[in-house]
């Protein structure tokens, strides 16, 4: 009972200050509903790029993967901390400095309003498919999990799950489609710091409990009885081998951090372009010790939980109730469901703005009002989280784990996209035509690796090993994953071939006109004198983790 009481409080309090701060803000105009007015400040900015980030799907899924694999998984959130530092320092600027509201928006002024409206429809098939889904399924699965909510309501896990869904889904509606951007940073503020807070207690409460009162010596237990979890360099049949770290992972975290609209939104509401690269910076540093939170918890379930879990996505909701003191489960419970509705009312947000902005006025009514485009852009992300709420559930039998299952389901999406964005604003005479061709083919190669030729090589591979009676089980595994690329080297592999279908097609028909792009007199562009040096000392830390282990 004690946990519920400070579930609801807490949940209430950050509701009100939401409220409280945004109720003079004008968000009947497109500045003030999408872009919060352009008010944001560089911590409010960094609060809600990691909220934005930092979801249930990221801490379940991330620490599942280290329950399973260990250390070397941190590597999502480590290079995280590269990725934001080469949009804050090459990206950013460029965008800032022509205006824009929406990457596609970007797109239209460098390609054309087709290649724009094609973009926007994948980012939107992105988010309603995929992200705002797995978001909703995995916010259900912590919630079950913690508070044994089917032994509670006396249903089926199944139907849980189910009511989870849609009872989450509904209260982000009402903050992203009816509060605005404003409100959903501000709430994305506060649940940052709850969450840093509370996702540092559990690994902290965890050694604790492994070393019995003391955390050097639940740390030095930790590192002895499981050496094999904190090896940084993935095998070959690992869900990231080493060498991907430097193909398709970097280009998942450019993708993520440079050109996708949920997040990039947070950066374009800032009052400056100094403010939205001084945000960036911090939320670079910040990712580089959350594996404190997403990663080393997973290792901890691990030792203490071993095989007693049937599901590694169970890992970090089952050791935030064992650990955790009762109140206290209350209050974190509070704060993931702060960080779920911020992934989730994010998506929905940036769902509204690109079909208000980059659709509704260009395929709908080209002479719609701010007023209209708005009203629009709420009833198009009512319809989106109607679709996520109803697919979200099924989400259950997929089968890998749910981080590996985002970033796969990604790879078709991102890749083409990164390809068109940084061609489109490194380059001036590529035409239209190459980017779309990119963002057709592009997304049919990856479909075409994925779901048919990957099965196909690796299903021989594995009957070839067996006829010829080959029957040990890591040895199988090995060959399995040799047999064809791994999904993050097809990543690389397509996106050089993606860049190279724009230039050759720019040799072909090049651009009539060089594009130039254009300047915004409304912001304030003069960009932070330190960002190179901060960028180039959080990348040495990222650097000197991987020396370390």
């Amino acid at each position: 009972m004690l946990s519920i009481i400070t579930f609801i409080g807490f949940t209430a309090l950050v509701a009100f200050i939401a409220w409280y701060a945004t109720r003079k803000t004008d968000e009947t105009t497109a500045d003030g509903y999408y872009l919060a007015g352009r008010s944001l400040g560089a911590i409010t900015i960094a609060g809600s790029l990691l909220l934005t980030n930092l979801s249930a799907e990221q801490i379940v899924g991330l620490n599942g993967a280290a329950f399973k694999e260990g250390l070397m998984v941190m590597a999502w959130e480590t290079l995280a901390a590269i990725a934001i530092i080469f949009a804050a320092i090459f990206l950013l600027p460029k965008y800032m400095k022509s205006g824009i509201t929406t990457i596609p928006e970007f797109i239209e002024t460098r390609f054309d309003k087709q290649t724009k409206g094609l973009l926007s429809l994948l980012f939107l098939i992105a988010y309603a498919i995929v992200l705002l889904p797995t978001i909703l399924y995995s916010g259900s699965i912590a919630f079950s999990t913690m508070f044994d909510l089917p032994a509670v309501f006396g249903i089926s896990e199944w139907s849980v799950i189910w009511v989870c869904v849609w009872s989450i889904g509904i209260i982000g509606i009402f903050y992203a489609i009816y509060g605005g951007l404003k409100a959903v940073a501000v709430s994305d503020l506060i649940n940052a710091i709850g969450l840093l807070v509370g996702g540092i207690l559990i690994p902290v409460f965890g050694l604790l409990l492994v070393g019995d009162g003391s955390i050097a010596d639940g740390l030095e237990t930790l590192w002895n009885s499981n050496p094999e979890k904190f090896n940084m360099e993935g095998a070959v049949d690992s869900s990231i081998p080493f060498g991907t770290l430097f193909t398709g992972m970097m280009l998942a975290q450019i993708y993520y951090w440079g050109t996708n609209q949920s997040i990039l939104q947070r950066v374009f509401a800032a009052k400056s372009l100094k403010e939205g690269q001084k945000g960036m910076m911090l939320a670079a540093l910040i990712k580089f010790v959350i594996p404190i939170i997403v990663v080393v918890p997973g290792i901890i379930a691990f030792h203490i939980f071993g095989n007693e879990l049937g599901n590694p996505d169970q890992a970090y909701p089952a050791l935030v109730k064992k650990v955790l003191p009762t109140a206290f489960v209350g209050f974190f419970a509070a704060v993931l469901f702060g960080a779920v509705l911020s992934s989730f009312n994010s998506l929905l947000n940036s769902s509204a703005t690109l079909f208000g902005f980059d659709l509704y006025k260009m395929y709908f009514k080209k002479d719609a009002t701010e007023q209209e485009t708005v009203k629009a852009g709420k009833r198009f992300g009512l319809l989106v989280a109607v679709i996520s709420m109803t697919i979200a559930p099924f989400i259950v039998h997929a089968p890998d784990g749910l981080f590996s299952y985002i970033q796969q389901s990604l790879g078709s999406l991102s890749v083409p996209i990164l390809a068109v964005v940084v061609v489109g604003v490194f380059s001036k005479k590529v035409p239209a035509i190459g980017a779309k061709i990119v963002l057709t083919i592009g997304v049919g190669l990856y479909l075409v690796s994925l779901l048919i030729l990957e099965p196909l090589y690796r299903n021989a591979a594995v009957e070839e090993a067996m006829a010829q009676n080959i029957t040990d089980a890591a040895q199988l595994s090995i060959i399995k994953a040799e047999a064809y690329p791994h999904y993050l080297h097809v990543m690389g592999i397509l996106f050089v071939f993606n860049v190279l279908v724009m230039f050759i097609s720019s040799k072909i028909k090049p651009k009539k006109d060089a594009y130039i792009p254009k300047v915004t007199d409304s912001l304030d562009v003069t960009p932070w004198r330190y960002t190179i040096i901060f960028g180039v000392i959080i990348a040495i830390l990222v650097l000197g983790t991987y020396i370390i282990f």
